[in-house]
């Protein structure tokens, strides 16, 4: 109780100006000199999508569920034979996801890519991308998990928006569907994303439960995704800069502990505690029950957040849940952390 008692003493004992620095003004930073950024071409009817693996390993059944998906949307699915490679606990070599990725970049006739799904290996083949390829043949990127590193990896070295939402093996329900439509398809103007409905399970999962950390809005270029990938990329020439930018974070299957342990890291590098404001999506498996001397994930969010004083929230629609935002990495948005919305100030595709 002792542990307990002095954590929240930590946690609540600031001043009430502190508190509520952002109630009635917007908190607007910006962001450093970056590449000029590139739009990828709307996807249309008709289309055709590359699928990729440019982690682990997808099982065909499940590769050819996300096929007609795609069909159903209108989109006509291609991939190479890589896809369905075995090497290890990848899809493939880092060698032939790496060729992968760039091949669909240089095909014509590849209108955008979606990764089948996540896993592990992206860091893996990040110096093997072929940057300046990407620059002359923007094209939508979608996924999320490990195709974090993809996403803003590429977004930082060439500008191109790409796209934190659902991964082949996730494309499958109505909402997501349409937060995929509202962003690549049929794009508009100030675009405001809400949260979907939570079923009566979800009401009482903790995990689910949405709160706000700091009130007030901020506007910033969007960044983030995994806080595993956020944090493997610190110390590499891919590492996010956050100075201005609307964060996103969510992860999966990490107990408490560790969740604190990255966000921690994160605290102590240098740009981090410079961010506008923090998003925080449904870290689905992360709320482990706390041993008796140990934090809830509620928390240990509140504890490492709030002292950035800058809007924060938790339980936004994006992550390793069936419902997924699709977040264009690097389109200026204000996020309102006590309406839990977020409004994306320009289109992310032309």
């Amino acid at each position: 109780m002792k542990t307990r008692r002095h954590f929240f003493r930590n946690l609540f004992g600031v001043s009430t100006v502190s508190l509520f620095p952002f109630s009635t003004v917007a908190r607007i930073i910006e962001a450093p000199h970056h590449l000029m950024t590139i739009k990828p071409n709307r996807l249309k009817i008709g289309d055709t999508i590359g699928l990729i693996a440019p982690a682990s390993a997808i099982k065909e059944d499940v590769l050819e569920a996300a096929k007609e998906t795609l069909r159903s949307l209108g989109f006509i699915p291609y991939h190479t034979h890589r896809i369905l490679g075995n090497h290890g606990y990848f899809s493939n070599t880092d060698e032939e996801r790496a060729t992968d990725l760039n091949e669909m970049f240089a095909n014509p006739n590849v209108h955008g890519i979606l990764c089948a799904r996540g896993g592990y290996g992206c860091t893996r083949i990040m110096q093997s991308i072929d940057y300046d390829l990407i620059k002359k043949n923007p094209k939508v990127l979608l996924g999320f998990s490990d195709i974090t590193a993809l996403a803003n990896g590429i977004y930082k070295k060439t500008g191109l928006i790409t796209f934190h939402g659902p991964v082949g093996s996730t494309l499958n329900n109505e909402y997501s569907i349409e937060q995929l439509e509202n962003i690549l398809i049929t794009p508009k103007d100030n675009l405001r994303i809400e949260n979907v409905s939570l079923d009566d399970t979800q009401m009482k999962d903790s995990e689910f439960e949405r709160y706000t950390i700091n009130s007030g809005k901020a506007t910033g270029k969007l960044v983030g995704g995994s806080l595993t990938l956020i944090t493997a990329m610190i110390g590499t020439p891919h590492e996010i800069d956050f100075t201005g930018t609307i964060v996103c974070i969510e992860d999966v299957e990490e107990a408490p502990y560790r969740m604190d342990r990255m966000l921690t890291q994160l605290l102590e590098g240098p740009t981090f505690k410079k961010a506008a404001a923090v998003m925080l999506g449904v870290s689905k498996g992360c709320d482990k029950p706390p041993k008796p001397d140990g934090f809830t994930l509620k928390e240990v969010m509140i504890d490492r957040i709030k002292p950035l004083n800058i809007p924060a929230a938790y339980g936004m629609s994006f992550g390793h849940v069936d419902h997924n935002f699709t977040i264009p990495i690097g389109i200026a948005a204000t996020f309102d952390a006590d309406a839990m919305t977020l409004d994306l100030l320009e289109t992310a595709v032309k």
